[in-house]
Formats: structure tokens, C-alpha cells, sequence
């Protein structure tokens, strides 16, 4: 019975840390991305256990190799996001902070939780220039009215497809616009910001859907990338954000930190698991901010549930322009043209978002 059963989880971690090397964008492959964390604990956990209760034979061995292969596989991504890993975004001297800090409040709020008190007083107390809240319906948009109206620039559009987008902003905001980059029914947007100092700098926020085991990936690979591309040609610093429904160490994301040339603050730091909320096994860094070149690190947290299945996070930048960071590697020529390949293919579809009945 003991050979038969850790025989089954060995072969079950072999096989869904192999998985994720099928280079096709498809929901059924791409779900592999996200539990590497988990499928390293339980190789880890069943690994002792085989060494431990198991005779040493042709068999147990076997057990030991696809086993130690999951744990070396998973820990390669993982470790990125660990203290064992240099860091990409450096960390602000204080002088700096003080010079231009910029305080960033994001949240996926689900669109059918209706604890608004709880999000607002976290906002509150975090308090900062800019929050951007994703899955908002015209309910929430008109529970953030009252609360926030100290906040003079806003942008809303609330939707009740699960895609809606809310941002409220201290700093003054020249520019605000909402996009539609791929698909007609999931917005982004596309701002720009100045500083008490006169500097400005954008803001890209996207909320792409979400890798199903019965449909492929392609609009959000896409739609990642198209962000990234407008990185790549930005004129100012830049920060892109938002719940991109792709883990930290996926290959599209980064795919995407290449061509973008965007930093990724967690890197060196740790997970920063945000989804989901309710589960404390299942957990993985869905919310994402990545920075220009320009900023540095003062401070990243992940903040107290609210109800949602997306824990809040919250950043704060210095906008520097100090050559302080590790950049990423440059894109490929496959990168690009797989960049273009999967755009020019998500252009020519019209379709319906993933999961937009699931509030219903």
C-alpha cells in the first residue's frame, strides 16, 4: 500500500513539473504555472517520507529520482522570489524616499463581496497616492464615492462581467484614459501622473482573463505582452499593474519583463502570494507591479484580507533616476515574434471573457 500510494504522488509531482515545458498556450498546460510552491512542499514532504519508511530497491529509488526532479524543477522558479536570489529592484536610500515617493494601493476586490468597509478602512489606513481596484460593478463604485472623495482624480468603469476597473488618485493625473487593447469587454488604463516636482511619470493597469483547462490562453498572453510592448516605447517611467491571472515566474510574464524592460520588486525579496485569500494551501502571486528603470524599492507589503479571494498589496516607490538596478536580459528574436505572433491572432477574434457569468 505504501509503495502504491507514494508511488502515485511521486509520479503525480513528476508529471505536473514537467507539464509546464509543453509550449502550448492552453489553459490545460498553463494551470501547471501556478502551484509550483505547493508541488515542491508536497515532493519535499513525500521525498523524507520514501527515504524514510521505504527499503532501498530498484523501485524506491525510482520513487527518489522523479521526486528530487520535481523539487529541482519547482525550486529554480521559486528561488527567484526568495532572499537566496539577488534582487532585480534595488532598495531606496532614505534621502530619496523623501525626495519623490510614490505610495501604490492594489486590489482585485471580487466583484461579489460587498465588505466595503473592510477595503476602505485598509486604503485608509495604508493611505496612499494612488489605489487601483479591479472586478468593480457600479455597487462598489458608488461604495468608494463618499469615502474617497478626498481623492480628486478618478477613473471609473465599473462592469458587471467581473472586469470592471476603478482608480482614484492625490497626485494630479494630465492624462486618464481607458482602453480596450484585445478585447472589447475587458477595459485597461493608460495614465499619466506629476509629482509636486514637476516630474511625470505613466501608469499601465490591466486585468487580463484568467487560464481555464478548456480554453486556450491566448488573450491574456496577449494582452500582457501588448502592455509590455508599451513599455518597451514609453517616453517616461513607468509602472504596469494589476491582477494579470499569470504567476510571477511564468513564461509569459517573463517573456513579458524582456520585452517590457520593466522590474520585478519581488524578485529577491519573496512570493508575495495574493490569490487566493481564502485558502492558506493554495496560494500564489497573482497581483503584480513592475517598475522602469527609474524607481527603486522603499517599501513592499502584502495587506490584510478584505473579504476578497485577492489579498490587497501595497508599494512605495522613489522615482530616482539612478542606475541602481539589475535589468532584465534583453528580448530574443523569438520573443519578438512570438510577441507579435500571439497579438496579430488575439486581433482577428472576437470572443467573450473567461469567467465574466461567474459573479452571477
Amino acid at each position: 500500500m505504501s509503495y502504491y500510494v507514494l508511488g502515485t504522488i511521486a509520479s503525480i509531482c513528476f508529471l505536473a513539473s514537467l507539464i509546464p515545458f509543453i509550449p502550448i498556450p492552453h489553459g490545460a498546460v498553463r494551470m501547471f504555472d501556478f502551484g509550483r510552491l505547493q508541488i515542491a512542499t508536497l515532493s519535499t514532504i513525500t521525498l523524507v517520507t520514501v527515504f524514510l519508511i521505504l527499503p532501498i530497491n530498484q523501485v524506491s529509488l525510482a520513487f527518489l529520482a522523479m521526486l528530487l526532479a520535481a523539487v529541482a524543477i519547482q525550486g529554480i522558479y521559486i528561488a527567484r522570489f526568495t532572499s537566496l536570489w539577488a534582487k532585480q529592484s534595488a532598495k531606496t536610500k532614505t534621502d530619496n524616499a523623501e525626495r519623490a515617493a510614490i505610495s501604490l494601493f492594489i486590489c482585485n476586490v471580487k466583484q461579489g463581496n460587498r465588505k466595503y468597509p473592510d477595503l476602505i478602512k485598509q486604503i485608509k489606513t495604508r493611505d496612499p497616492d494612488i489605489f487601483v481596484l479591479m472586478e468593480t460593478d457600479q455597487a462598489w463604485v458608488d461604495a468608494l464615492a463618499s469615502p474617497f472623495a478626498d481623492y480628486e482624480q478618478k477613473i471609473s468603469c465599473p462592469q458587471e462581467n467581473s472586469y470592471g476597473m476603478f482608480l482614484a488618485s492625490r497626485l494630479e493625473m494630465p492624462k486618464g484614459d481607458i482602453q480596450f487593447l484585445l478585447n472589447k469587454e475587458i477595459p485597461s488604463f493608460h495614465c499619466t501622473f506629476k509629482l509636486q516636482n514637476g516630474q511625470l511619470f505613466d501608469l499601465i493597469s490591466i486585468h487580463p482573463d484568467p487560464p481555464v483547462p478548456d480554453r486556450d490562453t491566448l488573450g491574456r498572453d496577449a494582452e500582457i505582452l501588448v502592455a509590455g510592448k508599451l513599455a518597451a516605447e514609453r517616453e517616461r517611467p513607468m509602472i504596469i499593474t494589476g491582477d494579470l491571472n499569470d504567476v510571477a515566474w511564468s513564461a509569459t510574464t517573463r517573456r513579458f519583463l524582456r520585452i517590457s524592460q520593466l522590474l520585478d520588486p519581488r524578485q529577491g525579496r519573496g512570493m508575495y502570494n495574493t490569490f487566493d485569500a481564502r485558502f492558506p494551501f493554495l496560494r500564489w502571486p497573482l497581483d503584480h507591479v513592475f517598475h522602469s528603470d527609474e524607481f527603486e524599492v522603499v517599501s513592499i507589503s502584502r495587506q490584510p484580507h478584505v473579504g476578497s479571494d485577492h489579498f490587497p498589496m501595497f508599494y512605495e516607490f522613489a522615482l530616482v533616476f539612478e542606475d541602481n538596478n539589475s535589468l532584465p536580459d534583453d528580448p530574443s528574436i523569438d520573443d519578438l515574434e512570438e510577441t507579435e505572433t500571439l497579438i496579430d491572432i488575439e486581433k482577428d477574434r472576437t470572443r467573450k471573457p473567461v469567467g465574466e457569468d461567474w459573479e452571477s
